[in-house]
């Protein structure tokens, strides 16, 4: 059993990941800001944990953990022309600031774990340019550096990745699938010709933080219906 961290539990993909792991016998301690869960899990604990406090407070958690995934993120789509640098700095202070921060407080705990795992999360658009993707490609981009160092910086310790998804049919994509016509429209860009959906992504976190990924570390995983690598 190990004990996993999951920032951001309450929805989307961590809601996934954490139905997997607490089918598995993990004890889970998943966290929310503002979609508290109704029901949990005999292994499950929800917390309510604000990653963009100066003073993070991790005593709910146990001594000793295994892994940490940090779910946060934002989907802004928009020209270039229109987005304030203020609007850049929100996003990285959400998804990059807020994973060093919630790293650095619990640290100490991971390294005392049995084969400690890191998962980020990146995106597609990272290293496959789209239009009006650069609010969320400068702050995923930095995901990825830091995925990289790191992994170099904490081996042979803890392991460190970062999975970079397609869209996926989450409630942060919710403005971009609200129509049959956009469903269908994005499920076409794909060679797959799919929406992704929480579990698929779960599955590639599960397995990042199990014991069968022992051998993996500093690495950026496209599960992302084939649109990172093929063209049709």
């Amino acid at each position: 059993m190990k004990n996993v961290l999951i920032i951001g539990g309450s929805s989307g993909i961590g809601l996934a990941l954490s139905h997997q792991l607490t089918s598995q016998g993990h004890q889970v301690f998943s966290t929310y800001n503002t979609n508290k869960k109704d029901q949990l899990h005999t292994n499950e604990k929800s917390i309510h944990f604000d990653v963009l406090s100066d003073e993070l407070d991790a005593d709910f958690l146990p001594e000793t953990i295994d892994a940490l995934v940090y779910c946060p993120g934002s989907i802004n789509l928009m020209p270039f022309a229109r987005i304030k640098p203020a609007d850049f700095a929100k996003d990285f202070e959400l998804q990059v600031n807020g994973g060093i921060r919630v790293l650095q407080t619990v640290l100490p705990k991971l390294k005392k774990g049995t084969n400690p795992s890191v998962v980020f999360f990146s995106t597609v658009a990272v290293q496959t340019g789209f239009n009006f993707h650069t609010q969320v490609s400068t702050s995923k981009g930095a995901i990825e550096g830091l995925t990289r160092a790191l992994a170099a910086e904490l081996s042979p310790t803890i392991r460190v990745n970062a999975i970079a998804p397609s869209l996926t049919d989450t409630p942060l994509a919710s403005k971009l699938l609200n129509t049959e016509t956009k469903r269908e429209a994005n499920a076409d860009r794909h060679p797959l010709k799919s929406i992704g959906q929480p579990e698929d992504i779960a599955e590639m976190a599960n397995f990042l933080i199990s014991d069968q990924s022992r051998w993996i570390t500093g690495q950026i995983m496209h599960v992302d219906g084939g649109s990172s690598a093929i063209k049709k």
